[in-house]
């Protein structure tokens, strides 16, 4: 599996309007190569670290191909989107969390990465398209992107090849996770599964062990 990256996008905190809450999904299109580090590019910035950034969150990566599904539900907003507008640093065609797994090792340019997780979309997405409950569609139709931690860093540029180099979870595609995980009532045994999963951020592990155990407590098991 390789595909090429198209475009890399880097952002400064500033604030989103009307509040003004701190925010870096405002990004601009980068030339040449930047440094990937072990917590993200060179450059790149994030606004609530609760949430974004950080070892397992390093890299966000978005198929361009996704704002067409947007586009289609929003058309109002069609003129706005585009690759770089929902905080992505890398944008490519023909890579989507139906052809990417939890646990994928990836080599871009001189750095090595690993899918940790998709993005959790939230509130931010709504505000940037302007549309109530944005985020809900984004979760519900599997077009959320993903994140990948560092295994070793390195210089990475727009026209780099993304070359698969392990694939230690063939069974867990990223579109296959979301399916099981925003379930109603998820199978216990899959959550369990999943939650094992290499590579898997630890702190999605834990959610899900847990969510796991609570359902098994509860005596609750898949509807029919």
């Amino acid at each position: 599996m390789k595909t090429v990256i198209d475009q890399i996008f880097t952002g400064r905190v500033r604030p989103m309007l009307p509040e003004g809450e701190p925010t870096a999904i405002h990004k601009t299109a980068v030339e040449g190569a930047l440094r990937l580090t072990a917590t993200g590019l060179e450059g790149d910035e994030q606004g609530d670290l609760r949430h974004h950034g950080g070892p397992w969150k390093a890299l966000h990566h978005y198929p361009v191909e996704h704002y067409a599904v947007l586009a289609q539900e929003w058309p109002q907003c069609a003129a706005l989107l585009g690759a770089g507008l929902l905080g992505e640093n890398i944008s490519t065609h023909g890579l989507t969390e139906h052809e990417v797994h939890v646990g994928d090792i990836f080599r871009i340019g001189h750095a090595r990465v690993q899918v940790s997780q998709p993005r959790s979309p939230c509130w931010k997405i709504d505000r940037r398209l302007k549309v109530d409950d944005a985020s809900r569609f984004v979760e519900a139709a599997g077009v959320t992107g993903w994140y990948y931690a560092v295994l070793t860093p390195g210089e990475i540029a727009a026209g780099d090849f993304i070359e698969l180099e392990e694939r230690p979870n063939p069974w867990l595609t990223l579109a296959d996770y979301w399916d099981t995980v925003i379930a109603h009532r998820p199978d216990p045994l899959a959550l369990r599964r999943i939650a094992a999963a290499v590579g898997l951020a630890p702190e999605k592990a834990q959610r899900w062990q847990e969510r796991a155990d609570w359902l098994e407590r509860h005596g609750l098991s898949p509807k029919a």
